[in-house]
């Protein structure tokens, strides 16, 4: 599912959006529609199961309707719009990458890993921000926005510790604790109570989150934040896992929590871009000694002096191993 947030100095922005991005938007916007018809159909099935047996025996007309519900879901299941095989998402990075030609330094990198992820890929979003690039890696690399910003959508889940840190070449990784503070936690339905999750700085536009899940499983989020101009940057979502969840139910789920976590993020980035940037760049930043700040005050070690110009930022580099 592809959305465009845009204000009234967008047009620019839109305009740079290459044919291939916007024919990728409108394949994406169709699954979205698809997806959306899932729980709508699998609702009125169950509201006709229901109405059906209340008062005993279904009557043959109650059993011809719930029938009919079943028929139209399951053709809808095999309505599906067509994607390429192991496509993973990385069409919409190819084309993202024409928007800024220091994301596409780095290009390969993230297809690399999005290619080895390629055969769980669930979904992608793609959005146009108008905020400055660094609001979202700000917001993408400080632990407790977990805390704070998705207090809602994660139900009071809580970073106990930072575990472990990691600095590469060209970014970091940071292992950390987190648990769910509710009993009534609906995040339970995937992982245990306390998890040590991984984020990973890939490369100065490229975050990828992962969680554990039960039985060894995962859930992997990479986050690709591509700059348009100095108040402008696209952002683009997708979700990988391997747990066997029948597939169009875990892929609606998904949808829409990242849409809720997202309306979450958009007043928090509007705080931000209103800051001044260069104290957000800035090393001597307090929050930025935290260890839960660990991973942006590396980012902000390597890249925060090309920040003036998101287009100075260097080459990539070969990861320390």
């Amino acid at each position: 599912m592809s959305t465009s947030i845009e204000p009234k100095n967008q047009q620019t922005a839109i305009q740079r959006q290459s044919p291939a991005d916007i024919s990728i938007s409108i394949a994406q916007i169709k699954n979205g529609i698809w997806m959306i018809g899932i729980p709508s159909w699998l609702f009125g099935i169950t509201d006709r199961g229901i109405a059906a047996f209340a008062h005993g025996a279904p009557s043959p007309a109650e059993v011809l309707q719930l029938m009919m519900a079943s028929f139209f879901f399951l053709t809808w299941l095999s309505l599906k719009p067509k994607q390429e095989e192991g496509d993973g998402g990385a069409q919409a990075v190819q084309a993202a990458s024409e928007l800024s030609h220091s994301f596409e330094n780095y290009l390969h990198r993230t297809q690399a890993r999005m290619h080895e992820m390629r055969e769980n890929h669930l979904i992608s979003q793609g959005y146009i921000l108008p905020y400055p690039y660094v609001c979202q890696i700000y917001h993408l690399l400080n632990l407790k926005h977990l805390e704070s910003i998705h207090n809602f959508s994660l139900g009071n889940l809580k970073v106990i510790q930072v575990s472990d840190v990691e600095p590469t070449a060209i970014g970091g990784r940071v292992k950390f604790q987190t648990t769910l503070d509710s009993p009534m936690n609906a995040l339970r339905i995937w992982r245990q109570p306390i998890v040590e999750v991984d984020l990973t700085l890939l490369t100065p536009y490229t975050v990828e989150l992962s969680i554990p899940a039960y039985n060894g499983k995962r859930i992997t989020v990479m986050f690709n934040v591509v700059p348009i101009d100095e108040n402008n940057h696209k952002f683009l979502i997708d979700i990988y896992s391997d747990l066997k969840w029948p597939r169009p139910i875990l892929q609606a789920v998904l949808h829409f929590s990242a849409c809720l976590t997202l309306v979450e993020d958009l007043p928090y980035l509007q705080k931000l871009a209103e800051r001044n940037l260069n104290r957000l760049l800035s090393t001597s930043n307090r929050s930025s000694e935290q260890d839960t700040m660990w991973l942006y005050k590396r980012f902000v070690e390597l890249y925060g002096a090309d920040m003036k110009s998101v287009e100075q930022l260097p080459a990539a580099e070969e990861a320390v191993s």
